[in-house]
Order: structure tokens, then sequence, then C-alpha cells
């Protein structure tokens, strides 16, 4: 995440549009970051942060400050950043340089151009992964694998009858072993997780738990403290919900449905005070925990539509950045939310200026459906440049392919696992 130097950011938005097809659709071959010869890469994008709801903050006595706009890369890989970052500077550098190049006090040359980006790197603040553990190799070598079974099927049905689940499955369990020995199919073996990340994970998976029991008696002492706070703020935070420009409406989703996945971008101002700050702080740190450790298996919490999604503090704090990668309309998206995790959404976003008044931190705001939808569009901005590794592909898809993989190479029993998974071709 970068300032964009003075003056430059409609350049640098028309250097980025060299990159895409269709609006905001990222060509991979492009000649600035080819995206689709990182074979790590899930999703990518690039666009510019501009604050536009800054002055909102004037609602609560508070002067507003502007923010200068800035660019920022975001990339979902598999293994860790600091070597992903190291081949994107090597194979990418002259485009990353002639984007960068509009940015504030960009001048490295040589081997500092990863040395610059590694200094502007932002650590999230949470963090969602679909699956963790499934890559981009995976997922590809998954969908060839149902593609060819799918084909395959309607073939055996005519030879040998559907009546017999048993003798269909035996038959594509052959027919897949034919092609994986043919080198037409690849099915690489999965790698084991080190003992030193288990290790690692258990600590996490228990840590917070047990921090949380020790403190248990300090925050029942402090609750009755921080609820009649929270309830005061509540009663008295306003909301800022103008309806969105339909310019604006109309120029994002210019940038939308074009493929069976979507991305959404957005930024706003947090509450002013101490007790907002530290709210989203904590809320955020037990959101990633959940994110890690209890929603790790393709689903977060009842929604099972999102891919990855991203949130940044950045402006010393006072700033939160959301960024998702998600199946379907942005109005499902948005319905998917409200209809299932209202909650949620309550506790994740309801410290932002502006946002619809709650009760108790997860009643009403999200509820009051076009008081959120008008939160959410009067501060999503628009994705310049996004990338997907895997087209066509929805979150379900992956699942179930990822199914269709493990009755595979695993021994089904009884007619009805088998019609189920005959079913998934």
């Amino acid at each position: 995440m970068a300032p964009v130097g003075e003056n430059k950011a409609e350049a640098l938005r028309a250097l980025l549009s060299t990159m895409v097809g269709e609006p905001g659709q990222a060509d991979p071959n492009n000649t600035l970051i080819p995206f689709g010869a990182f074979d790590r890469l899930h999703f990518a994008r690039l666009f510019l942060v501009e604050v536009n709801t800054w002055r909102d903050i004037r609602a609560h006595g508070v002067q507003p400050r502007p923010y200068p706009p800035h660019l920022v890369f975001l990339g979902d890989i598999d293994g860790d950043r600091t070597s992903f970052l190291a081949e994107l500077a090597t194979r990418a550098r002259d485009g990353l340089r002639q984007i960068f190049s509009h940015c504030s006090g960009f001048s490295p040359t040589g081997d500092e151009l990863l040395t610059w980006m590694q200094a502007r790197n932002v650590q999230e603040a949470a963090n969602y992964v679909n699956t963790r553990g499934r890559t981009v190799r995976q997922i590809r070598e998954e969908a060839a694998l149902r593609r060819s079974l799918s084909a395959r099927l309607p073939l055996l049905v005519r030879t040998l009858g559907s009546s017999d689940a048993g003798v269909l499955y035996a038959a594509l369990q052959s027919f897949a072993w034919e092609e994986r020995r043919a080198g037409r199919l690849f099915l690489t073996p999965q790698t084991p997780t080190p003992l030193r990340r288990r290790v690692r994970d258990l600590a996490g998976t228990l840590g917070v738990p047990l921090a949380l029991l020790l403190a248990a008696p300090a925050l029942a002492l402090a609750a009755p403290f921080l609820i009649l706070q929270l309830r005061r703020l509540e009663r008295s935070d306003p909301e800022v919900l103008p309806r969105p420009d339909d310019t604006h409406v109309a120029y994002v989703s210019t940038m939308e449905d074009y493929d069976v996945t979507n991305a959404f971008s957005a930024a706003g101002d947090l509450k002013p005070g101490l007790f907002r700050r530290y709210a989203a702080t904590l809320l955020l740190f037990l959101l990633d925990y959940a994110t890690h450790h209890i929603y790790a298996r393709g689903h977060l919490a009842r929604v099972q539509t999102i891919h990855f999604a991203r949130w940044v503090f950045f402006d010393d704090r006072r700033r939160i950045l959301f960024c998702s990668n998600y199946d379907g309309s942005l109005e499902s998206y948005m319905d998917d939310f409200i209809n299932k995790v209202a909650w949620g959404l309550n506790l994740v976003f309801s410290n932002g200026v502006g946002y619809p008044s709650t009760r108790f931190l997860i009643k009403d705001g999200a509820r009051q459906e076009t008081k959120f939808k008008r939160f959410l569009r009067n501060r999503q901005l628009p994705t310049d440049v996004w990338y997907k590794a895997y087209p066509g592909l929805t979150a379900h898809d992956l699942s179930e392919n990822s199914f269709i993989r493990r009755g595979l190479e695993s021994r089904l029993d009884g007619e009805r696992a088998i019609r189920r998974w005959l079913a998934a071709l």
C-alpha cells in the first residue's frame, strides 16, 4: 500500500486500464503483471483507495482529515508472502516499476524494488480463507479430473448401463488410473503440514480460549461498565446514510458479473474515540482467530460463497479497508449476510462511521437492509484490476471437486455413497 504522487492518480488509472480486457477484469497475460504466470496466485487486485466518505466524521463533531489516494496491490497466495514478493519482483520487474513510478518517493533500482515493496507491506487485522491448504495446483487438477470423469460417464452408462453403480464407479476408477499413467491427468499428492506448523496451530487454537478464561474475572467486573459505555455510544452515534450516488453505483457495477465470482473493495473511517478503536481491534482479532481455527473449511458462519476476505487497518488505525472475493451478484452477497449472519456484520462493521444504529453491538444494524446497503455502497471502491486463477468455478465447485477426488482415491462403500459420488459428476 503506497501513496499516489500528487496529480498522478488519473495517469495511474489509465495505466491500470491497459491490464484489463472487460472493465476491471485482468488479462492474465498482460505485459505489466502477467498474473497467469504465477502458479501460487489465487486472486489479485490493484486499485486506488480514495476514502470518499471522509467528511462523514463531521457528524461526530470531529474535524475531517482528507486522505490522499493510495495504490493497493492485494494477492491471495499459496505459501509465504516473502518468497512470493521476491518472485513477483523478479518476473514483473519492469511492469511494477511503471506502476509504482506513480507513487510518492518511488526511485529504487536493481534489487531495491523488493525492499521497497516489503517496506510497504501492511499486515492484515483479519484474513479469511475458504479452505486452508487447498492450493491453486490442487484446484486446477481437481477441476480437470471432474471434467474428464464427467465426459467419460455418459459413455460408460451407454455401454454398461446404470443399474449397478458399483460397476460404473470401478470403471471410472480404472479410467482415471489409465489417464494418469498416460500423463493426461495429474493429481499431485497433498503436502503434509509440517510438525512445527501443526504445533503452532494447536498453540493458537488453545491460546485464545485460555487467555479469555484467565481474564474472565476481570472481564466480569468490567462488563457492566463496558456495556453502559457501549449503549451510551450506540444511542448517540449518528447514522450517515445518504442515497448512494447513481453515477458511482453505475460505474462500479460495470466491473461486476463477468464471472461467477466478483470482487468487492471498500474503505471507511472508524468512529472516533478509544473505545471504538479498541473494540474494532479486539473484534477483528477474534474474527481472525475464528477464521483460522473455526471457519477454515468452506464456510464463514453460515455463508459459503466467499473464497477469500481481508480486513486491514490503515492511516494509524483511523480507517479500515475490506476486500473479498465472493460468488454471485453483490445484491445476493449482501442479502446472504443480512439473512444469515447480520449479527456478525454488526460485530465487524458497526464501529465504522455512519453505520446503521445497533443495540448491544449485535442487534439491529445490518437487519435494517436498506440502510446497510447504503452504508456499503457509499464506501465501495472500484476494483480497477482483478484477477482470478480459475474462472468459472464457484466455492461450491471447488468443494465438490475435492469430494470427487477423495471418492476416487478412497474406497466408497455402499450403493448410496457411490450414487452420491456419481451425482457430483
